[in-house]
């Protein structure tokens, strides 16, 4: 698989396995509520589906990966706040957050492999 953002390898994953997928991208959005839930959230879902379902494993790692860059990308930041340049910088890291996820979300719903732009890949 390539690490091109679209991937154009077809997928046979059933409704569910489409429907947790996008779940796992989707619950990312959960660090908006609870400190670490954007981390939390998709390694739930993963772990309890990964075995169960391939598609839902490569998306989970996926959405896992990306979580975790978006966190090292925002400390950075937050750090980088101190000398002003950070403020603009940690909204383009969040905007580029939400935008992605639901690209995400919409592509792993339609079975389609997502490939995250600009994504450390810690988790394989």
């Amino acid at each position: 698989m390539s690490d091109a953002p679209f991937s154009d390898k077809p997928s046979t994953a059933s409704s569910d396995e489409r429907m947790w997928a996008m779940l796992c991208h989707l619950s990312g959005f959960a660090g908006y509520i609870v400190p670490f839930g954007n981390i939390i959230g998709p390694l739930v879902i993963w772990l309890i589906k990964k075995d169960q379902y391939a598609f839902v494993d490569d998306q989970g790692k996926e959405a896992l990966n990306f979580q975790i860059s978006i966190m090292i990308w925002a400390a950075v930041a937050i750090a980088l706040c101190f000398v002003i340049i950070g403020i603009p910088l940690l909204i383009a890291v969040i905007i580029f957050s939400v935008v992605m996820t639901i690209i995400a979300a919409i592509k792993a719903n339609e079975g389609e492999y997502y490939r995250y732009p600009l994504t450390i890949r810690l988790i394989n």
